[in-house]
């Protein structure tokens, strides 16, 4: 008879990981699409919530079983993180005590809980995989095709067409930027060859611009000198040609937007017409004054659901000077100590750079317009953490460059004299 062999511990972390990536991103943006164009019903309402909770117990006892059989699983980044939900969790039940809006508490608990999953899937899964790469890539391109093959007047949404049966249930352009930008990321992150990576980037780029996601467009731009002067073995050529490549744009600009089909990613060019741009001018004015009348501990839910300020001043009205520093220093203190330490190092990883893009774009989209609870902060911190319990534990170590131990002509000059 004969026996099939047990999956390994490795693979099978992998493989929860993994499947729960895939079901929330190109599973999010592929149910939507099917949704928008009438082919189902909102089985599983928006998606997302639903999916994430059905994550939620395989990942969870992952990381239990993980951090149970290793103590060395839970690092720095396991710790703080684990503080900032533990706080964050204090903050809303003791204002949940005090009557505040339940809408904006229900809110939170789900974000805590996309933060959370987040952090656990960028923590076991191993992007570097084959299988996985192969998956993420054949996503994007699938995710692409649609985008180009339903866009009307260069623009990608599927509600005008009026196809869907639940129309309510279905995504804003956001929800479809947010999948691909992280599918994006962990495939670009992980592609060591130049010419994939252009491909990636020929590809993401006006497949974004034409979603009209700005935020998230902006992002992807950002993403590409970050890796490419992490690649780049002469990094002041490629910066070099960054600025010359910047210079011809801005030189050639009318003639460029000419031939692109007019939508809001444009309004980037000059805000002050764009009426979103407008209205988040208006609520981080609203979050100053709060900030002003309760600059320590701020004032939870002190605005209409959903009309909060669209950047990293949320934290400061909701959860107060700590929490506003606290969400910061978790993103730019170990940032900060990757680029000092490890992005100019000859030896290249996967891992490294996963973690160090994502913390940037977070950092970005954090100043520019998403809200405090976003969950690439969980993605973000759970990379850190990934990386570094492979560097203590040997995957990623730097080698031993100290002097080798000494050598002997004869085998008896390493043993001791024993007197008679």
């Amino acid at each position: 008879m004969k026996y099939r062999a047990s999956p390994s511990p490795l693979w099978a972390e992998h493989a929860v990981g993994m499947t729960a990536f895939l079901a929330l991103f190109p599973g999010f943006f592929f149910y939507h699409t099917l949704l928008g164009l009438g082919r189902i019903g909102a089985y599983l309402g928006g998606y997302f919530s639903p999916v994430s909770l059905m994550a939620t117990p395989p990942l969870l006892f992952l990381y239990a079983y993980k951090v149970r059989h290793d103590r060395n699983q839970l690092t720095k980044a396991d710790v703080f993180f684990n503080l900032y939900i533990a706080y964050f969790l204090c903050i809303v039940a003791v204002n949940a005590a005090a009557g505040a809006s339940l809408q904006i508490v229900e809110n939170h608990i789900i974000c805590i809980l996309f933060m959370v999953n987040l952090f656990v899937i960028f923590k076991f899964t191993d992007f570097s995989r084959r299988s996985f790469r192969a998956i993420a890539i054949a996503s994007m391109i699938a995710m692409s095709a649609i985008v180009f093959s339903f866009s009307v007047d260069g623009a990608f949404y599927l509600a005008p067409l009026d196809m869907a049966k639940d129309p309510d249930s279905l995504s804003t352009y956001q929800g479809f930027a947010r999948s691909y930008l992280l599918t994006f990321c962990v495939v670009a992150a992980f592609t060591r060859a130049l010419s994939l990576r252009i491909f990636l980037y020929c590809l993401a780029a006006p497949t974004l611009f034409v979603n009209t996601a700005r935020s998230e467009f902006v992002a992807m731009l950002a993403m590409i000198p970050i890796l490419e002067l992490y690649h780049a073995k002469r990094k002041l050529l490629i910066t070099i040609t960054f600025i010359a490549i910047f210079l011809i744009v801005y030189a050639n600009l009318d003639e460029l937007l000419s031939l692109l089909p007019s939508n809001r990613i444009l309004e980037l060019l000059d805000l002050s017409q764009s009426t979103s741009a407008n209205k988040r001018h208006h609520l981080s004015v609203y979050a100053m004054h709060t900030i002003a009348q309760y600059p320590i501990f701020g004032d939870y839910a002190s605005y209409p659901p959903g009309l909060y300020s669209h950047n990293i001043l949320s934290a400061w009205v909701d959860t107060g000077l700590f929490g506003f520093i606290f969400v910061l220093a978790i993103l730019v203190v170990p940032c900060t100590g990757m680029f000092i330490r490890g992005y100019f190092s000859h030896i290249k990883s996967g891992q490294f750079i996963i973690g160090f893009s994502i913390a940037c774009i977070t950092l970005l989209l954090l100043i520019e317009s998403h809200y405090f609870t976003d969950m690439f902060i969980g993605a973000a911190l759970g990379s850190f953490a990934k990386l570094r319990y492979e560097r203590k534990n040997g995957y990623h170590r730097p080698p031993d460059l100290s002097a080798p131990a000494p050598r002997y002509t004869d085998l008896r000059q390493t043993v001791p004299a024993v007197s008679p």
